[in-house]
């Protein structure tokens, strides 16, 4: 009976302690996610305060008063407004404890000086800002960071050109306004028709930087999804309409959509008010402009959209590109353009394979708005 006893009592702490273990995983997994109760983050700030406190009394020269910025720092990070209340109550409770075994402030150093307690209401009122913030909007600072980088990720891959066959060259590059993450500028693309036909679609979002991000994010995968599922002239109209659906009030975006068959190097440019494109003929070593017909997306319904055809022969190089490339506010467009093919001419003889990005680098390195550079070449 003894060691049947002994044998469920042993049974009953292991279940306990398992019980425990898994109650502390699941706490801890759902708490990193941001959808569990900050209880535990709570209590270890809670625990850090008195342990300061003691240190600080102890030895003040090692533990200054002020140290009790950095459970209030964490807990801006880590707590719901509710509960950062509760670690200041703390905090100030910890404070007239070290003020009062301490002594008054004048009577030498290492004392809670009325400076010290400026500091740390002031990190308190910056914390709770912040943890107001992080509650509007609904994304914990552990997640909100990670969520942006995989933003920035998808939109990289979807940006990516697909791989074409032998005899073509492709590639593209994109700076956002003063070094930013983000940009109004994007480009989605897509082969088709069997992978007989490259189709690609370079935007530009009204604004710039982190202002046209955010709609710049929704438009990509929104011309993603359309590009390929729709005839090539359907696609402008269907993005006119999706903008115009949205109703913001700085919604509009020029579009650049090439269609070309890889076959034959055909190609027909459609154009929602943007820039045209530039071909180089290599017959003539000549650029031309390619300019296609069309409004800009999400100003009125029922836009029409009219092509412009060519052919992209051996040795020919097809540019699109923003308007962040060419055009500043101390020169006009054409001087841009101008500018841009003059340093593409550079790469005729050695060919233009790692030439987008130089471009931008020669042209507008220092320009504070969104540049994108397409290159397709026919090798």
């Amino acid at each position: 009976m003894t060691g049947g006893g002994a044998d469920t009592l042993t049974a009953r702490v292991r279940k306990a302690l398992h019980r425990v273990r898994t109650a502390l995983r699941k706490a801890g997994v759902d708490y990193f996610r941001g959808d569990g109760s900050d209880w535990l983050a709570l209590a270890t700030l809670l625990l850090a305060v008195p342990a300061i406190a003691m240190g600080t009394i102890a030895q003040p020269d090692w533990c200054a008063p002020a140290a009790l910025v950095l459970p209030i720092v964490a807990g801006g990070l880590l707590l719901r407004p509710a509960s950062l209340l509760a670690l200041y109550a703390a905090a100030a409770a910890a404070l007239i404890v070290e003020s009062a075994v301490l002594g008054p402030y004048p009577d030498g150093p290492d004392r809670v000086t009325p400076g010290t307690i400026l500091v740390v209401a002031a990190v308190g009122f910056f914390g709770l800002l912040i943890a107001q913030f992080r509650s509007r909007v609904g994304v914990p600072w552990r997640r909100g960071g990670t969520m942006l980088f995989d933003l920035r990720e998808r939109i990289r891959v979807q940006s990516k050109l697909p791989r074409l066959p032998r005899g073509w060259h492709r590639e593209m590059a994109l700076r956002p306004a003063g070094g930013q993450s983000f940009s109004g500028d994007f480009v989605v693309a897509a082969r088709t028709n069997g992978g007989r036909t490259l189709e690609v679609v370079l935007t530009d979002v009204s604004g710039k930087g982190m202002d046209a991000a955010s709609r710049a994010l929704l438009l990509s995968g929104a011309f993603g999804g359309l590009l390929g599922s729709l005839p090539p002239h359907g696609f402008l109209p269907a993005a006119n309409g999706y903008l115009l659906r949205q109703d913001w009030d700085e919604g509009f975006a020029t579009s650049v959509h090439l269609v070309l068959d890889l076959d034959s190097g055909d190609y027909e440019l459609l154009s929602a008010g943007h820039l045209p494109a530039l071909q180089l003929h290599a017959g003539s070593g000549k650029w031309e402009e390619m300019a296609a017909d069309g409004p800009l997306l999400g100003v009125y319904d029922g836009a029409q959209f009219d092509p412009v055809k060519g052919t992209l022969r051996p040795g020919d190089v097809l540019m699109l590109f923003t308007d962040g490339l060419v055009e500043t506010s101390e020169r006009d467009i054409s001087e841009g353009m101008d500018r841009l093919t003059g340093e593409a001419d550079r790469y005729v003889a050695s060919g233009f394979s790692g030439a987008a990005w130089h471009l931008i680098e020669a042209v507008a390195r220092d320009v504070n708005d969104d540049r994108a550079l397409l290159l397709i070449c026919r090798e």
